[in-house]
Order: C-alpha cells, then structure tokens, then sequence
C-alpha cells in the first residue's frame, strides 16, 4: 500500500479518523495541563585545601590542589544524598529533589548542588539552603574525625545559586509520546474499519452455472393410448435403434 492508497483510505473513512484525532486532541491537552513544568537551580562549589597546608603558598588556597581533595569531594557527595541528610534537609525546609554530584569534566574538586522542583520562587529558596548545608556537613564531617581546625579542608561556592530555569525536556517528551498514540490508533481504527467494509463488500458465493441440457427423452406411449386398458411397456433396445440408425436406413425402407 502506497501514500496515495492511505490517503484514499483516510479520506473514505474520514468519520473514523476524525474523532480519533479529537480525542488525539483532547489526550494532548490533558497531558499539557496535568505535567507541570519543572524548574532547576544549580550551584558549583570547590573544597580547598586547609590553612595548615597552603601556608607553603603564601596561604592562597588555588595553588595548592591535591588529589585527596577530589577524594573528600566524592565522600562529601555520597553523603549529602544519603536518607539522613536528605530527612535533616526536608526538616529544614527544603522542597523539590536535590542532587549532589562532582561536576562533569571537572579538573577539580567541583561539585555540583542542584534542587528541582514546580515552584521557581521555592526551588532557588532550596538551593541556597542546600549549599549551605553542604558547607555545614563538611565542618561536621571533619569534626567527628576530631580534625583540628587549622587543618580542615574548607569550600569556597565559585557560582552561587542561579535564577531557576524551565526544564521542559520531559514535558515535550510526554507530550510527543500522547500524539504519536493517539494518532497511530486513529490509523488503526480507521484502516480496521475499511478492511472491515471491504470484506463485507465481496461477494459471499458464486452464481451456480446451469448444466448443459442433455439429449431429448422420447416419450412413451401414454396410460390412455391403444385399444385396450392394457398398456405395453416402451423397448429400450427399440429406442436405442432409433437414436443410432441414420434417417436414410429409414428412406431405403419407405421406397421398397
């Protein structure tokens, strides 16, 4: 079946395909209204190395990377998205889904603290509540390791919180995902009601061909024929002579 053939079908069974893509229409709507769009603020954040060991450095933190920063990184991360963090943030107010994870291609110790959520004004609320948590937890985290202050890695925020920002990737996708439904099964319905009606077009069963007539009976005499009540049964072999004998048997014996 080629395009022209499918628009035929689709123009013939315009019926069909109309109210399909109505409810095609109203699916679209439903999904436009009941997926909100989703709002994402996002802040990078560095750890530095402590004051004890960049005093070989006239005490500028920058000069001084080491790779066990990146490792403190790692571990900072894991904990901040660990149930008992995430229930000691939920009580402090944060809203939305919050993540924490080392920064893509990073050449450091940078993390990434994003919080996602419905509400533009509440998600970057989170963020900056979040970012500072994260700073808290590192202090704490060192503590409990009774690591003196002189000597505790710190975290200094390169890109503070910014300003929320729509995400309507997954929007579009539901959104795209309810079209493409809704329009192959009005196809559906459409061409199943056209193979439905060709079908029922054909015809069901063939005119019976009448049989050739066969060679014509020769009567017998009939029950009222004769002089007597009696009537002689018809010879077959007398019969069959005359279907077989040529009419000139029958002249030669008329002219003797």
């Amino acid at each position: 079946m080629d395009l022209a053939e499918i628009w035929r079908v689709m123009r013939r069974r315009w019926y069909v395909l109309l109210p399909g893509l109505l409810l095609t229409a109203a699916l679209i709507t439903g999904v436009y209204l009941l997926v909100p769009v989703e709002y994402r603020s996002q802040s990078t954040v560095t750890l530095l190395n402590s004051k004890k060991a960049t005093v070989a450095f006239d005490g500028n933190p920058f000069l001084s990377t080491q790779a066990s920063l990146t490792g403190m990184a790692d571990g900072l991360a894991r904990n901040l998205n660990s149930d008992d963090s995430r229930a000691d943030l939920k009580a402090q107010g944060l809203t939305g889904v919050y993540e924490a994870k080392i920064a893509d291609n990073a050449q450091g110790p940078f993390m990434w603290l994003s919080v996602t959520g419905t509400d533009p004004a509440a998600v970057l609320k989170s963020d900056q509540l979040f970012t500072e948590y994260a700073q808290k937890r590192l202090l704490e985290f060192q503590a409990q390791q009774s690591v003196t202050p002189e000597a505790m890695i710190r975290m200094a925020t390169i890109v503070p919180p910014q300003k929320p920002e729509a995400q309507t990737k997954t929007r579009l996708q539901y959104l795209v995902m309810a079209a493409a439904l809704g329009f192959v099964l009005s196809l559906v319905a459409t061409f199943f009601v056209e193979a439905r009606r060709r079908k029922a077009d054909k015809p069901g069963r063939r005119k019976a061909v009448p049989s050739e007539p066969g060679p014509p009976e020769i009567p017998g005499p009939g029950p009222g024929s004769g002089s007597g009540d009696h009537t002689d049964p018809v010879d077959p072999t007398a019969t069959m002579a005359l279907k077989v004998l040529p009419p000139s048997a029958f002249r030669s014996k008329a002219s003797k």
